[in-house]
């Protein structure tokens, strides 16, 4: 009795795990049906109750993956996919995951990192002709990609340049600037320093005596005095050169 029960229990529960694949495999069937109509929201969520019954479930983390990647959440797709690149047990699986993980790095932009992951899905599947493409073309991003940081590193350079000369510039200018300031505050210093000079100068004149201002009348006068002094200057010495002729004495000699 105790065999029979215990074959009695063995079934239940293999029943009881059919009917759990079942239940999750269902649930893919139907969130697959969703994504192909393009309601990827409604998907996903097919797709994580799968999950819930069946973490591991390769399938059903391969479709969320797709289903995050179409409602263009390529990071949360790419996670997905890199963990699926590691934990695959074939190398098609391996193999595709590597290949979407590649897809979302493109969308994200990240070409070389991409790159990196279309190698490995071409490693375990040399004959996908998709990543091969997908391959060259991001190699083809990437290089555009490089191009366009140099010119912009270019132009920033450039930019660069201009505001470094502009600054110079604008730095000459002020130079020039003060320097004019500084020679006008020169100037004025000088200037004033002059008028203080002149001013003193004619502080120092008007301290001095001045010669004293006689009028014209007065000036006839003193002119005629002159005159008058000479003409007696004059009438003294004839009187006297007369005097003495008149006092010298011939001597004749008999």
């Amino acid at each position: 009795m105790k065999v029979k029960g215990a074959y009695i229990v063995l079934i239940i529960v293999l029943i009881a795990i059919q009917a759990l694949g079942q239940s999750e495999k269902k649930m893919v069937r139907e969130g697959n049906d969703l994504y192909e109509e393009g309601n990827y929201s409604e998907a996903e969520i097919e797709y994580r109750k799968a999950l819930s019954e069946k973490p591991d479930y390769y399938k059903g983390k391969f479709n969320l993956g797709d289903a995050m990647y179409g409602q263009e959440n390529y990071e949360e797709s790419g996670k997905i996919f890199g963990e699926l690149g590691e934990t695959g047990k074939t190398p098609e699986e391996k193999s595709g995951s590597w290949y979407n993980l590649g897809n979302s790095l493109m969308e994200q932009q990240k070409y070389k990192e991409s790159i990196e992951a279309y190698k490995k899905a071409l490693r375990l599947n040399p004959d996908d002709q998709d990543a091969k493409y997908n391959l060259e073309y991001a190699r083809k991003l990437l290089n555009d990609q490089q191009q366009q940081q140099q010119d912009q590193d270019q132009d920033q350079d450039k930019d660069q340049d201009k505001d470094q000369e502009k600054q110079d510039q604008n730095k000459d200018q002020e130079n020039k600037d003060q320097n004019q300031e500084q020679d006008k505050q020169d100037q004025e210093q000088k200037d004033q320093q002059q008028d203080q000079n002149e001013k003193k100068d004619q502080q120092q004149q008007q301290n001095q005596p001045q010669p004293q201002q006689i009028s014209k009348e007065d000036a006839q006068r003193m002119l005629d005095a002159l005159k008058n002094d000479e003409k007696q200057t004059l009438q003294e010495l004839q009187k006297q050169k007369a005097k003495a002729t008149k006092s010298k004495k011939t001597e004749i000699d008999w």
